[in-house]
């Protein structure tokens, strides 16, 4: 059942399921927290109370924010983890993988383990090479750039059909229709317009400030780097040492846990086993 939140100027839409330590589950830009469909159900079948939000603009939550960054999600996690009564752990899949670090960094008494899946959390710098060498990255690139410039839920179609290389969820052409309607109301693809123009630079300036265990996973096709194992491993090489690792999820592009939901489980557990201080 949804539930909302009001924080910050504007009102979060999410809902929880199942009981134990509590897991709070964040999307990427021009998605909704329906995109852990498939993970959810795992995390509080093994004992975790699950909470899966909307970002600002996306899904059930509300238009009209002043801002779009990873700071201001990272605000927006930390407000629910309160309002659920943490800590959490928290997962943060591409954009919002920025945002987790950000609210792991800034309050750390709240988050007790970090997991990004295909997060962008460093600032990128162009690689001409890799946009020569790897047909994918070049691709994905050139659609990333048009949703950015034209705000067409077409071009985002295209990038997502891109960005899942091989396999598709079984339910792809309903989840796809669905998240079609939801990005053509007014105001929405403006919204992803924004945070898709908003450089990763303050999640990069808090990755060394995290005092939690952090897993990254990435997929192995990921489109959107030309090598996507160097950018996981570079994200760790700027943590604390000794608190990231990293799980390559074998054949899966930048959704792995749409993809490949039973590996990314599988890695998520084990690791919150070793490593939840929760």
């Amino acid at each position: 059942m949804t539930e909302t939140l009001k924080t910050g100027g504007g009102e979060l839409a999410y809902d929880v399921t199942g009981e134990g330590p509590l897991v709070v589950m964040v999307p990427g830009m021009g998605d909704s927290r329906r995109a852990y469909r498939f993970l959810a159900p795992a995390l509080t079948a093994a004992g975790y109370r699950v909470a899966t939000m909307d970002l600002r603009g996306h899904g059930e939550s509300s238009l009209g924010w002043d801002s779009y960054t990873r700071t201001d999600t990272a605000h927006d996690i930390v407000a629910l983890i309160e309002h659920l009564g943490g800590p959490a752990v928290v997962v943060g899949h591409s954009f919002a993988g920025g945002a987790a670090t950000i609210a792991a960094a800034r309050r750390p008494e709240l988050v007790t383990a970090l997991v990004e899946i295909g997060p962008f959390t460093r600032p990128q710098k162009p690689d001409l090479g890799g946009l020569l060498r790897k047909g994918r990255y070049r691709k994905g690139m050139t659609r990333l750039m048009g949703v950015a410039l034209l705000r067409s839920t077409g071009m985002w179609k295209s990038y997502l059909d891109h960005a899942y290389p091989g396999v598709k969820p079984a339910d792809w052409t309903d989840y796809l229709a669905a998240l079609e309607s939801d990005l053509s109301r007014p105001g929405r693809m403006a919204v992803v317009s924004a945070m898709g123009a908003s450089a990763p630079v303050d999640a990069g300036a808090h990755l060394d400030r995290i005092r939690c265990a952090a897993l990254v996973v990435m997929g192995t096709h990921d489109p959107d780097w030309a090598d996507p194992r160097a950018e996981a491993d570079g994200i760790v090489a700027g943590m604390p040492a000794g608190l990231g690792k990293v799980a390559m999820i074998e054949g899966a592009g930048h959704y792995p846990h749409a993809q490949h939901p039973d590996e990314v489980a599988a890695a998520m557990l084990a690791f919150l086993k070793e490593h939840d201080r929760g």
